[in-house]
């Protein structure tokens, strides 16, 4: 069958329609990018993308850290490590003839929310910390604790200068936006009324401070106690005077991290599948970025479907699939013509016979009993389904075959139209990103060969959509 003259790529239809190719390799050669944040929606491969870069970039000479945040440990399987914690961990089996090194690590975030408080107080007051049930609660799964500790974590590994590039792998957030948010969402917590009001009674101290408590604040407090609880409001209260010299760490450490981020040796990456939602919520990043004057370096667009017959468009995979379930509906064999060229008039201008002339024309019945002794035998008509193959036959088990997977091919030409549309959209409304591909895998990717491969077809730029022609 030959493909559908219309449905051919025309010159240059492997290339990205409207978008700049993004060059992966340069990006992780060049010693001025130290920081590279793969960011997006969730559930779009941004582990697996920041652990194949970080494993690529190392192989190419660069000491690098890959910190991920994601708690399912697929990267700890697919580096070939146990488990991964808090401290970054060499990985083995990496190529390091270039001189350059892998180490990779899960952020804990109970535990590097310990450190801060075991770094910036006395042995008392951390204690006191550390024992508080408030602090627990708090450290352990509070709104946006996870995304700022992200950001702890990261100055802490930019401030040892041990590493040449630190590869991030964002929270399995809501929304992408929340590890810019959380920052400013803490310190505004840190700075809010609540605080401010829980904070008083200990500045003032003693006998003054808690009339204080008294008379200025009875109704606030003894409204909070009702809300809160009396036991837990206590809490927070311990907690808020024992971390008060701690509050304006907070601040600047997450001031100088948000900095740290629109440097000029930071690299974002928007990492998101060619579906609807994720790349509406890409262009809400890239917007976003933009606004925030962070540098962004392109969007890796992941698990692309391609096909290597997408000359035969989806149409006439489906119309042959057709012909081969039902023959009848082309001309296929020579039967067809013995049925076309029999006294049967249907279709033709010729008016049929009316009863009476067929009767005529029929023997009686006694002349049909005698047999004609000189006539040959007649051989029965041959009727439409002769042709057809039974069911049973190898030849009807190969077009069965055949019709099957015509109907996955155009199913798989259908998915690629709604991705190209889809990809189409995003690189008319932002045709200043570059952009790379990436295939859909038929599996996960569970060893550094895998990732290897990842990082291979990160970098070749080649596309899985072929060009529109709009």
């Amino acid at each position: 069958m030959s493909p559908d003259p219309a449905a051919r790529p025309k010159d240059g239809a492997r290339r990205l329609s409207r978008a700049r190719v993004l060059d992966v390799d340069p990006l992780l050669e060049d010693p001025k990018t130290r920081i590279v944040v793969c960011c997006g929606a969730g559930g779009v491969g941004k582990t697996t993308t920041a652990a194949a870069l970080g494993l690529r970039a190392a192989e190419r000479g660069r000491k690098v850290v890959v910190l991920t945040i994601d708690p399912a440990r697929r990267l700890a399987q697919s580096m070939g490590i146990d488990s991964l914690d808090n401290t970054p961990r060499r990985v083995k089996g990496v190529d390091d003839s270039a001189g350059g090194e892998l180490h990779a690590m899960m952020l804990d975030m109970k535990r590097t929310f310990d450190e801060i408080v075991e770094a910036h107080a006395d042995p008392g007051r951390a204690a006191a910390i550390l024992g508080n049930p408030f602090y627990q609660s708090l450290s352990a799964g509070f709104a946006g604790t996870q995304e700022y500790m992200a950001m702890e974590k990261l100055g802490q590994l930019r401030g040892r200068d041990e590493w040449d590039l630190i590869v991030v792998d964002t929270p399995p957030s809501r929304s992408a936006l929340d590890f810019l948010d959380a920052p400013k969402r803490l310190g505004s917590f840190l700075d809010g009324k609540l605080i401010r009001v829980l904070l008083a009674p200990a500045k003032v101290g003693g006998r003054a401070g808690m009339k204080f408590l008294n008379v200025g604040m009875s109704m606030m407090t003894g409204v909070l106690g009702k809300v809160l609880g009396g036991p837990f409001l206590k809490d927070v209260q311990t907690f808020v005077a024992a971390m008060d010299s701690m509050f304006g760490g907070f601040r600047t450490r997450a001031d100088a991290t948000y900095k740290l981020l629109q440097a000029p040796g930071t690299a974002f990456l928007v990492v998101a599948a060619p579906e609807r939602d994720a790349l509406r919520e890409a262009a809400y990043f890239v917007e976003r970025l933009a606004a925030e004057d962070m540098p962004l370096a392109g969007l890796v667009l992941n698990r692309v479907h391609g096909s290597g017959a997408d000359r035969l468009s989806a149409e006439r995979a489906l119309a042959a699939a057709e012909n081969l379930e039902d023959p009848r509906i082309v001309d296929q064999t020579g039967g067809k013509a013995g049925v076309r060229n029999s006294p049967d008039t249907h279709g033709s201008s010729q008016a049929p016979e009316s009863p009476a002339e067929s009767s005529a024309s029929e023997p009686s019945a006694s002349e049909s009993s005698a047999p004609d002794s000189s006539a040959p035998e007649a051989s029965p008509t041959p009727s439409p389904e002769d042709d057809v193959p039974d069911a049973d036959t190898p030849e009807r088990s190969v077009d069965q075959l055949a019709s099957g997977l015509l109907r996955l091919h155009a199913e798989r030409m259908h998915l690629l139209a709604r991705e190209q549309r889809t990809r189409d959209r995003f690189t008319a409304r932002h045709p200043e990103v570059a952009v790379t591909e990436v295939a859909a895998l038929p599996g996960d990717v569970h060893d550094l060969g895998g990732l290897r491969d990842i990082g291979a077809r990160l970098a070749t730029g080649e596309p899985e959509l072929p060009e529109s022609d709009v």
